[in-house]
């Protein structure tokens, strides 16, 4: 980042990898790292008046402090994205002769960081960050309308550059980011070579211009960007957001917050801190944002057994009492909110204060059933959160799966679970609900809700998979029919993003699989139909689409929360709800769970009459009847039920053997 100007100097070009325990935390990082700090030593003079540091930076998760001769400039950044940061350092902290630099952590949970490219700068901070100037103007390609938009910066090396602004009462700004409420900014940045992105969430384009900016350049900068994705008839909603002013974590404040969902294009957030109901439409209006999305109160009742969304709530309504360490009381506690319709299970995977939802000492997942007998009291789940992912980017759904063949009829869920204007990106991770979206800044937040808990929806992170059978049924549906029938499904997303695979799942197993070429083009990237045969029971039909996650540094995917393993690469998704298929023409959806007890019943645990009865039944009535005769005390290792397994159909090997493996699994 060396501008040629005198005032710089160089105190360190190297970029080190530091570790502050002993864990390895990711497989790019070397397994052995010499580095616990960084020590920088450098003869230098005592400054009279305020000089600048920088930096680059890169996974940065926990507290790192930044001390020069003991005194603290502040943290670096907790991002894990790659980018230059600045500080600011107070006269008289410099000394004449040695000065010491030293970047280190107390934190004792393992944080593979990467550090380097140290610079001093003898001008104070705001003179460093305003060597040229850029005017920017960002419209829609197709109206020419000014658009609340995402401007993201970056240097020759792509790293993220920090800038600033001489006004800025409708900007919420971090390093390398800046959205505007009106489509308008001035950016403050030292001389160089730079990359400027303009868009606005999944929907749109991406356009961009670069910048060789002299000191003293002032520049007009007039970016337009294009929908890309269809979604008439589909609202944006992002059901998990959180602002620093409520949660008292994370960096959004009120107003940085309304900035970001405007600028991400959001229709529908939800806003959920922390056991505390919080109304922004006051933010909205105030900022000029109101006509873009209608937020709705919601509440994120965060308990010792877990972490759950609920919503609409009144802002005056009392706050939900979040002190129950069961789900019996939860359930009670949480349905006491007058008007109160969905109730979304967060986290799955994650544990918080040691509890798990998903634990295997809890959840048997191939079957859906509750080990530790908790009510499942909620009508929908997160399978896609963005700022919380699993490393299988698929494990939420096969939880998913597991509760739909249960019994639990759940809505899909996609969320950012955004506490940050730009570490975790709100709506990132969104869901499409099927409703009037005409007017964004006044949906009809009822009917709205009807959609979602109906299952309504399309789960989205950088993909949208829409699902339709017999031309007719979409997500959420039932349909009437037996033998054949024809799914159609369609991928879509913008041009920065890549679908690979789609994938059609019944029952939760996946039934076709088509591999996508030109994956990358915008707007429809796949188009199919497939025609099934049915057998006569009850399925759920499920699309998913997946593909890489290429550099985008506008859109950038984080890392696992609580990663399984070292190694981890990006994807983008895109998933449909489940729609029914009534094949038994009960008017019903049956789940597997009713087909499996019903044979159990009639069989009175005879294995050789179960394995019989199975045989016109999938997997997931397999997996069925396997717990439920795990339940009842039945060794499903015995002699008696390996020998009548042998004789079984692949199917119902396949479903017992889930349920076996997961069990019986040290």
């Amino acid at each position: 980042m060396a501008t040629g100007y005198t005032q710089q100097r160089t105190l360190d070009s190297g970029m080190y990898f530091i570790r502050n325990a002993e864990e390895r935390e990711w497989a790019d990082f070397p397994a052995i790292v010499e580095k616990r700090n960084l020590v920088i030593r450098f003869e230098g003079a005592a400054n009279a008046t305020g000089q600048t540091l920088s930096l680059r930076q890169y996974d940065v998760k926990q507290n790192w402090r930044i001390r020069l001769n003991d005194h603290d400039l502040g943290p670096l950044v907790t991002d894990e994205k790659d980018m230059i940061t600045y500080y600011e350092i107070p006269p008289q902290v410099l000394r004449h002769g040695e000065n010491v630099l030293e970047i280190k952590c107390k934190d004792v949970v393992s944080d593979d960081i990467k550090v380097g490219q140290v610079f001093l700068d003898t001008r104070p901070l705001q003179d460093v960050l305003s060597e040229a100037v850029v005017d920017i103007e960002i419209a829609d390609g197709a109206t020419g309308a000014l658009l609340p938009s995402h401007i993201t910066i970056v240097n020759e090396q792509g790293v993220l550059q920090t800038v600033t602004s001489p006004a800025t009462e409708h900007l919420a700004m971090r390093p390398g980011h800046v959205y505007t409420a009106s489509g308008k900014s001035t950016l403050l940045l030292p001389a160089g070579i730079y990359t400027l992105y303009a868009n606005r969430g999944f929907e749109y384009g991406v356009d961009s211009v670069r910048l060789n900016l002299a000191r003293g350049d002032q520049r007009d900068q007039k970016f337009l960007i294009k929908r890309e994705v269809d979604t008439e008839g589909w609202i944006s909603c992002d059901t998990h957001i959180h602002t620093f002013t409520h949660s008292g974590h994370g960096d959004a404040n009120d107003k940085e917050r309304v900035i970001t969902i405007a600028g991400e294009g959001l229709e529908l957030p939800i806003i959920t801190d922390h056991n505390i109901h919080v109304d922004l439409k006051p933010e909205a209006n105030s900022n000029d944002v109101h006509r873009y999305f209608t937020p709705v109160t919601g509440n994120e009742v965060t308990t010792s057994a877990g972490h759950f969304n609920v919503f609409p709530v009144a802002k005056n309504e009392a706050v939900i009492n979040h002190n129950g360490s069961d789900w019996k009381t939860l359930a009670h506690n949480i349905r006491q909110e007058p008007g109160l319709k969905a109730i979304i299970l967060n986290h799955g995977r994650d544990v918080h204060k040691g509890f798990r939802p998903f634990d295997s000492t809890r959840y048997l997942a191939p079957a859906g059933l509750r080990i530790d007998r908790e009510e499942v009291f909620a009508n929908a789940m997160e399978v896609i959160n963005s700022g919380s992912q699993q490393t299988d980017i698929m494990r939420l759904f096969h939880d998913w799966f597991g509760m739909l063949n249960r019994g639990y009829f759940l809505t899909p869920v996609g969320s950012s679970d955004s506490h940050d204007v730009s570490r975790f990106i709100v709506g990132q991770g969104r869901t499409y609900i099927k409703c009037e979206d005409k007017d964004a800044g006044n949906i009809q937040v009822d009917d709205a809700v009807k959609s979602f808990l109906e299952g309504k929806v399309m789960v989205s992170l950088g993909l949208l998979t829409s699902i339709t059978v017999n031309d007719v049924y979409g997500p959420g549906d039932l349909v009437r029919a037996a033998g054949k029938v024809n799914v159609s499904v369609n991928v879509m997303g913008p041009a920065w993003t890549t679908a690979e695979r789609v994938s059609l799942y019944a029952n939760g197993k996946r039934i076709r699989e088509v591999m996508i070429e030109k994956g990358d083009v915008a707007g429809l990237k796949w188009t199919g139909t497939w025609e099934l045969e049915l057998q006569k029971q009850d399925v759920f039909l499920v699309a998913i689409a997946e593909g890489p996650a290429g550099k985008m540094p506008w859109w950038p995917i984080a890392k696992p929360y609580q990663p399984a393993s070292p190694v981890w690469r990006p994807h983008v998704m895109g998933a449909t709800s489940a729609i029914w298929i009534d094949a038994d023409k009960n008017g019903e959806r049956t789940s597997a769970y009713v087909y499996g007890k019903i044979i159990l019943d009639k069989s009175n645990g005879n294995s050789e009459k179960v394995m019989k009865k199975l045989r016109r039944y999938d997997d997931a009535v397999a997996a069925q009847v396997a717990a439920l005769l795990w339940e009842r005390g039945t060794d499903l290792k015995s002699a008696e039920v390996t020998k009548a397994l042998s004789k079984s159909s692949p199917a119902v090997k396949s479903g017992f053997e889930s349920v076996i493996k997961e069990l019986y699994t040290d």
